[in-house]
């Protein structure tokens, strides 16, 4: 059985979710995880779908920030007046 097929030991993972704590060190370790040739798929499959909804989350983020921003522009005109 080839080292990328076995099944990811509890250690590793603990050491994932560690490095995962570490700002800066994180992204650069998922984009390595997801996009590298070392990782077992299971890995690889977590990394991406944890790459995605960071994604999502930093879009809704901005949408809202848009959403409150333009709310509290319009809020400001109409009391103002």
């Amino acid at each position: 059985m080839s080292r990328k097929k076995e099944p990811v030991s509890v250690s590793n993972w603990m050491t994932t979710m560690f490095i995962m704590c570490l700002p800066v060190i994180n992204l650069i370790m998922l984009f390595v995880w997801a996009f590298g040739d070392g990782a077992p798929p299971s890995k690889t499959n977590w990394a991406r779908a944890t790459l995605i909804w960071m994604l999502m989350g930093v879009a809704m983020y901005i949408f809202l920030f848009l959403i409150l921003g333009v709310g509290a522009y319009w809020f400001s005109k109409v009391a103002g007046s």
